[in-house]
């Protein structure tokens, strides 16, 4: 416990905090951790790796930092702890204790209060959960001319020229018909110039070519959401999840279907506490935007005097109401 304490108390002095008054360390400490978190994810490698392969390197950025945030937050209430603490030889006693335990109340309270920052705030572990790079076997070319004509497409994707970026794009797969992702970028980009009806055909031509690609899959129900065809949308997820049944982008997309274009907040719940538990099963930070949503349909129900609905929802989830 020493050298964890220890350890601990190097990371504060790093952050600056360590003469800091009990009214502002709490949000600079989180601050500060938190962007040391995000310098973290934004180093993570993302080549050939599935979103829950990164979600575990990003959850890894959190963890190590959240024992300091722990230590900071009580030590800056320290005052209010010394103010009844018991006396000993006329000194007061106070004991700080550290949850470590990761799968405790009192441990994710200081983990999902970080992650909810890093959602906020952080550009890299936004980036880095939209990406999927996760290879099949006709994921790329072999074809070195197709494979320079995708990476230039690349480049200017990166700089929002989605134009020129569809246009070497379209040249690769000239070359290689089979190259699943320059459909999908290809897909991408008609999808940002909100050319939905192409952007489809590109997605289609990639699942041609792979069947179970996840990206296309994903993205068609996310071009006919724009395209305001919802039960289109709900049976591509539907389609996703009988290829991956644990993806919890599926229960997302159907939960936020239901829940902001169709209003059925009733029936959207089941689905964001099923993609909730995932995110929470797979340590990915976007568990923040199911919660988010979740607490949307729990203010829809209560106008509608179900609050006593959206708990047994909940329970049956194995969610515990705050």
């Amino acid at each position: 416990m020493k050298i964890l304490l220890l350890s601990l108390a190097i990371l504060l002095s790093q952050a600056g905090l360590g003469q800091k008054s009990d009214t502002s360390i709490n949000k600079q400490l989180l601050k500060e951790l938190a962007e040391n978190a995000c310098k973290c994810a934004d180093s993570i490698s993302l080549g050939n790796k599935t979103k829950t392969q990164i979600a575990g390197e990003i959850n890894k950025c959190i963890d190590d930092r959240v024992l300091a945030y722990q230590l900071g937050v009580k030590m800056a209430n320290i005052n209010a702890l010394t103010k009844d603490a018991p006396e000993k030889d006329g000194k007061k006693q106070v004991n700080i204790s550290i949850e470590m335990n990761k799968e405790s109340d009192g441990y994710k309270e200081y983990y999902f209060e970080m992650e909810r920052y890093l959602m906020e705030n952080c550009k890299a572990v936004k980036a880095k959960m939209a990406s999927n790079d996760k290879e099949g076997s006709k994921s790329y070319s072999s074809n070195k001319e197709a494979l320079e004509l995708y990476s230039k497409g690349l480049d200017e994707a990166k700089k929002e020229n989605c134009k020129k970026a569809i246009s070497y794009y379209e040249q690769a797969v000239k070359i290689d018909p089979e190259f699943a992702f320059a459909w999908d970028n290809m897909g991408i980009c008609y999808r940002r110039l909100e050319n939905y009806d192409k952007a489809l055909e590109a997605y289609k031509k990639s699942l041609e070519i792979d069947p179970e690609g996840l990206m296309p899959l994903q993205n068609i129900a996310i071009v006919y959401q724009y395209k305001k065809e919802y039960n289109k949308a709900i049976e591509a997820y539907e389609k996703l999840a009988e290829i991956d049944k644990n993806n919890p982008e599926v229960y997302y997309g159907i939960g936020n279907i239901y829940t902001n274009y169709l209003q059925d907040f009733e029936k959207a719940l089941p689905f964001m506490c099923k993609a909730y538990n995932l995110y929470v099963k797979q340590k990915s930070p976007y568990r923040t935007d199911a919660e988010k949503i979740i607490n949307i349909i729990f203010g829809e129900m209560k106008k509608l005097g179900k609050e006593a609905r959206f708990s047994e929802i909940l329970k049956e989830n194995g969610i515990r109401s705050q």
